[in-house]
């Protein structure tokens, strides 16, 4: 992939833009712990919000989710969004509690809550615990998701610095890391909620200019609906929201998800498990932001824009992702035919192996079109399909 000038014009400019952030903030942070840490406290729900929801973005979650989308279709995203219930819970109940109790970190409630040397164990054991190999294990998969993006974006290369040789990955992690650092240290809480916002501006502008070109890529909405349908066996599996399915012998679950399995995790995994900042009642980074709120209010308004974009935000990049997913599967077809296409017996395979989704695909269309078909085969000579497919 060929970088222009442009491009790294936009790449510098939006790592310039973050210092700058940092260092204008400086002076007002450096004025007290509140101010560093709390931002004084006095964060206004919407910057608070977004900082929230920009938090979630990491450099792993469009990888996983377009996993997740690829391999189970949308309803593979309930996997994490089980986890509606904690935030629904954090934002009715717990956001006034956490900005009620004054407290600086999540960890300081152990001791506002109990007393004595236990409490004081609990809460350095806590601090401790997620601070080390929780946050060592997020900080890994995070990187090593950045890695993979910067070097299919950037084409990252080997670089030699005063005679010793450095990976062009070392180079470009250490780039990020010590910018963020910089206007992190520089002006604390301040700089992070307001490069939170703008990344959030950048991230969410791009997922949906991404999204329009992907439709418009894959022929339309028509068109997508009808190639996840082949993909996926049938447009309900592909995109249906509810990790079930209807008719009229009753409820039925999909392979990736035994009904059995769905009721865990709608009844006790998401209380059950930890999960940055979705935990019952919020913690971590959610818990910082609703202590930076300048009131219960703001606090309350801040939590539930963090879980109405967190939800709102999934159409136009399920979208973008479901681009991806065509596009693999025409490239695997593609590779298909080139390895085995000159050798009958082989190629007798690849017709039997792609009539399936052939068959599903034309359905599809021909429901589209307003008709019905009693099944895939049957569609064949009505969707106007060549004969060997039928």
């Amino acid at each position: 992939m060929a970088i222009s000038p442009v491009d790294w014009a936009i790449v510098v400019g939006y790592f310039v833009l973050c210092t700058a952030i940092g260092l204008y903030f400086t002076r007002r942070g450096g004025q007290s712990l509140d101010q560093y840490f709390l931002s004084g406290r006095q964060a206004p729900w919407w910057l608070a919000g977004t900082a929230m929801v920009a938090t979630t973005f990491a450099a792993d979650t469009p990888l996983v989710v377009t996993g997740l989308v690829a391999t189970k279709g949308v309803a593979g995203n309930w996997l994490w969004w089980n986890f509606v219930m904690s935030g629904m819970l954090t934002v009715f109940f717990f956001a006034r509690l956490w900005r009620r109790a004054r407290v600086m970190t999540d960890v300081e409630l152990a001791e506002v809550r109990y007393s004595g040397g236990p409490a004081a164990f609990l809460r350095g054991f806590r601090a401790l615990y997620l601070a080390l190999p929780i946050n060592l294990i997020i900080l890994g998969w995070v990187t090593r998701a950045m890695i993979k993006i910067l070097t299919i974006a950037l084409g990252l290369q080997d670089v030699s610095i005063l005679g010793v040789v450095v990976s062009g990955e070392v180079l470009a992690v250490g780039i990020c890391f010590l910018i963020t650092l910089l206007y992190s240290v520089a002006a604390g809480m301040w700089a992070v909620l307001w490069t939170d916002l703008v990344q959030f501006v950048i991230k969410m502008t791009a997922v949906i200019v991404l999204a329009v070109y992907a439709v418009d890529a894959v022929g339309g909405i028509a068109v997508l609906k009808t190639k996840v349908a082949a993909h996926f066996g049938s447009e309900a599996a592909a995109l249906s929201v509810l990790p079930v399915r209807a008719d009229s012998t009753g409820i039925h679950a999909y392979a990736w998800m035994p009904l059995m399995t769905l009721m865990v995790y709608l009844s006790v995994q998401w209380w059950a498990a930890w999960y940055p900042g979705a935990e019952p009642g919020g913690g971590g980074y959610v818990a910082q932001r609703i202590f930076s709120a300048r009131s219960e209010r703001d606090g309350v308004l801040a939590t539930l824009l963090h879980d109405a974009q967190w939800r709102a935000r999934d159409p136009a990049e399920r979208l973008a992702r479901l681009r991806q997913v065509l596009l693999n599967l025409a490239l695997r077809l593609r590779s298909a035919y080139a390895a085995d296409g000159d050798r009958e017996e082989r190629l007798a395979v690849l017709v039997a192996d792609a009539a399936g989704p052939l068959r599903s695909c034309a359905a599809t269309i021909v429901e589209l079109q307003g008709r019905s078909a009693a099944s895939g085969k049957s569609a064949f000579p009505r969707s106007g399909s060549p004969s060997w497919c039928s």
